[in-house]
């Protein structure tokens, strides 16, 4: 994704580019993220959530769960635990596996809240 993607309207604009920065994400001493390819996704007044690629997360840290939400602009979420980062790290990854068409681009892509992880670190790629 080389350009900002604006959608889905006025009253609740969403953002989603191609972040410059380096993701790095470790829970339970363990690095489960390592990725220049993320994308920054900007929902109206919420702050920025970058979204990692599947294929950079170390999925066998993770573990599936029964959770899910829904959200009125980007569809099912569904949400994964680390194991090994303890109680503080049940759902502490959300996905979004069939997106909207309007957020398309976040499908294989997984968020992290970063208070439930050891460290989530950013920096320039």
């Amino acid at each position: 994704m080389d350009k900002a993607v604006k959608m889905p309207g006025p009253d609740h604009p969403i953002t989603i580019e191609r972040s410059p920065l380096r993701v790095i994400v470790k829970a339970g001493g363990r690095m489960i993220v390592d990725t220049t390819a993320a994308l920054s996704l900007r929902e109206a007044s919420y702050p920025e959530v970058l979204y990692v690629p599947r294929k950079d997360v170390d999925m066998t840290q993770l573990e599936r769960t029964a959770h899910t939400t829904y959200c009125p602009y980007k569809g099912e979420c569904s949400y994964y635990s680390i194991p090994s980062g303890g109680q503080k790290a049940a759902n502490a990854v959300w996905t979004y596996e069939a997106p909207y068409e309007a957020v398309a681009s976040i499908k294989d892509h997984l968020a992290f809240y970063r208070d439930r992880v050891d460290s989530f670190e950013t920096s320039d790629a």
